[in-house]
């Protein structure tokens, strides 16, 4: 179909004629862009003839997939440069021209995927430097035509003419140095290979690589790229995503000029990216250019995060010993956040020692304390964390015990004059109070009544006949009352009786020796625990570790 010569600015539509269109000619037209929904209406197209237009670009989403062509003349554009990838949904294209255009680089990967390509003209450009490898991967390549008298011969065309010689592609090439000053006007094959030198730069050089960025959605980002030249050739610059030149971006240019055997030019872009979203997600390129070709930067990935936030917030609890403790916390971010527990600010967790600690059957997001414990009281804080960052909640676990007595009351029997001490160490959570009975009845206080902190030691100094009967230790929380008692018996003096000074040693001994072995008990405790404490949430063994059984404490106790 001839559509030649009809002022159109674009591919047109057919109709339902478009599919069965063979050949397209479209040659002295106005088309300034090729557009790969204008193209999806002929999938049978096997020629297509856009030369002598306006076009400037060629990209790789100017061509959908499931077009077969296999001949492309874009012959008398303005084509300045061909980009990675640009051809590379054509891999059934036999014959490409690309002649009468203003070619001034060919950057590396242009022609991946023409693997059937035959027939390559790339004449009358001003073709300045050719990447290394551009047509290693066109294995049925038969003719390459090229013919520019722009060519940089330094060390990076040193491949080009051995290539070309080996290939027997030689024939169908004119290539002539236009740089270094040198070896202006030799054709690259009369060149000796020691000659392809890189003394000078005028080609751009980068010295700063774009790096790769994880930026938070919604804060501000940017890229930065910096090349420098021994030429004063002035530079354009170019930022890409994803292969795709960005249009209308936020782009800072400036150059310098810094010392360098001699006055080397340099120039920096910054790509400013704004309140990030998903959609800037992608691998991010600059390419700098100036008389003497095209630099390519590497590729910056940017990654786009979400901080963490919690769905689950983890909630006090308040619970009886023996029971079950649900734990919950969960929380949602790009990429997915990892929930981690800590206890009182360790990580240490009885309950993980002791195999009590389970993840909810149906729901991953609690985890539960079977038969929980007074060492499993405390503060739980739960972080959700990813690389954007982490957020932190905490809960309190208290944990009620009824009351309960540490060591048994005893019945006790002693002479009047003597001083007596009764004794009764409680446990419970909250910690219980403590109130003492005679007969059932509040004890009737005298001077010769003594307590320590917290009523836990009766001190009876001096007792008389009227002092005997049965003291009784109430225990009291929140939960429960609990009762204790000690039968305490007065046998009248044998003789004479103890001075005041005596009485006063013996008491003071009495309760120093009940208060010392208070202290050592608590000891006993203390180093207890703080060698349990060593477990860690996952290393629950107890290898190193010696634990006081309940009948050592006891004989422990009984020889004390």
């Amino acid at each position: 179909m001839y559509l030649h010569n009809n002022e159109l600015t674009a591919i047109p539509s057919l109709g339902a004629a478009s599919p069965h269109v063979v050949s397209l000619f479209l040659q002295h037209n106005r088309i300034r862009s090729v557009n790969g929904s204008q193209l999806k209406a002929y999938l049978s197209l096997e020629v297509l003839d856009l030369s002598s237009n306006n076009i400037t670009e060629i990209r790789s989403s100017c061509f959908p997939p499931g077009l077969y062509i296999r001949e492309l003349i874009l012959s008398f554009n303005n084509l300045t440069g061909l980009d990675e990838k640009s051809l590379a949904k054509l891999g059934s294209l036999s014959i490409l021209h690309l002649s009468h255009n203003s070619i001034s680089h060919i950057a590396e990967g242009a022609f991946t995927g023409l693997k059937n390509l035959r027939i390559l003209d790339l004449g009358e450009n001003a073709i300045r430097s050719v990447q290394l490898d551009t047509f290693i991967m066109m294995r049925n390549l038969k003719e390459l035509h090229i013919s520019s008298d722009s060519f940089l011969c330094d060390c990076q065309l040193k491949w080009l003419p051995p290539w070309l010689e080996s290939t027997t592609l030689q024939a169908f090439v004119t290539a002539t140095c236009a740089q270094p000053e040198s070896l202006k006007g030799q054709s690259i094959f009369s060149v000796p290979p020691e000659r392809f030198v890189c003394d000078g730069f005028p080609k751009p050089q980068i010295i700063t690589q774009p790096e790769t960025t994880t930026a938070v959605v919604g804060k501000d980002i940017r890229f930065t790229c910096s090349a420098a030249s021994s030429s004063s050739s002035p530079m354009t610059f170019v930022w890409k995503k994803d292969n795709e030149v960005l249009a209308n971006v936020n782009m800072e240019n400036f150059s310098q000029v810094r010392k360098q055997d001699g006055e080397v030019m340099e120039y920096t872009t910054i790509l400013h990216l704004h309140r990030v979203t998903f959609g800037h997600e992608g691998r991010y390129q600059c390419v700098i250019t100036n008389h003497f070709g095209s630099t390519y930067s590497n590729k910056a990935r940017l990654m786009v995060n979400v901080l963490p936030s919690f769905t689950k917030m983890p909630r006090d609890i308040t619970i009886r010993t023996g029971t079950m403790a649900p734990l919950e916390c969960a929380a949602t971010g790009h990429p997915n956040p990892q929930i981690a527990w800590q206890k009182d600010g360790g990580t240490y967790f009885p309950v993980a020692r002791e195999h009590c600690m389970h993840v909810m059957p149906d729901d991953d997001d609690v985890f539960f304390i079977t038969n929980a414990k007074i060492d499993d009281m405390g503060i739980y804080s739960c972080t959700a964390q990813n690389s954007a960052g982490s957020v932190s909640a905490n809960a309190t676990l208290n944990v009620l015990e009824t009351p309960s007595l540490v060591l048994p009351l005893e019945d006790l029997v002693v002479s009047v004059g003597e001083t007596v001490a009764l004794q009764c160490k409680a446990t419970g959570s909250p910690s219980p109070h403590i109130t003492w009975l005679k007969g059932n009845r509040p004890l009737s206080l005298t001077y010769r009544h003594h307590f320590t902190p917290g009523n836990q030691l009766l001190v009876v100094q001096n007792v008389v006949v009227e002092d005997a009967g049965q003291y009784t230790c109430e225990m009291s929380n929140m939960l429960d009352r609990e009762h204790a008692h000690s039968q305490l018996s007065i046998l009248p003096t044998p003789g004479c009786r103890k001075d005041g000074t005596t009485m006063g040693i013996f008491t003071i001994a009495v309760v120093c020796s009940i208060v010392l072995k208070s202290l050592v008990w608590v000891c006993i405790t203390y180093q207890t625990r703080k060698k349990s404490k060593e477990y860690s949430v996952t290393n629950t063994g107890n290898s190193g570790i010696r634990f006081f059984s309940s009948e050592a404490l006891s004989d422990w106790r009984m020889d004390w």
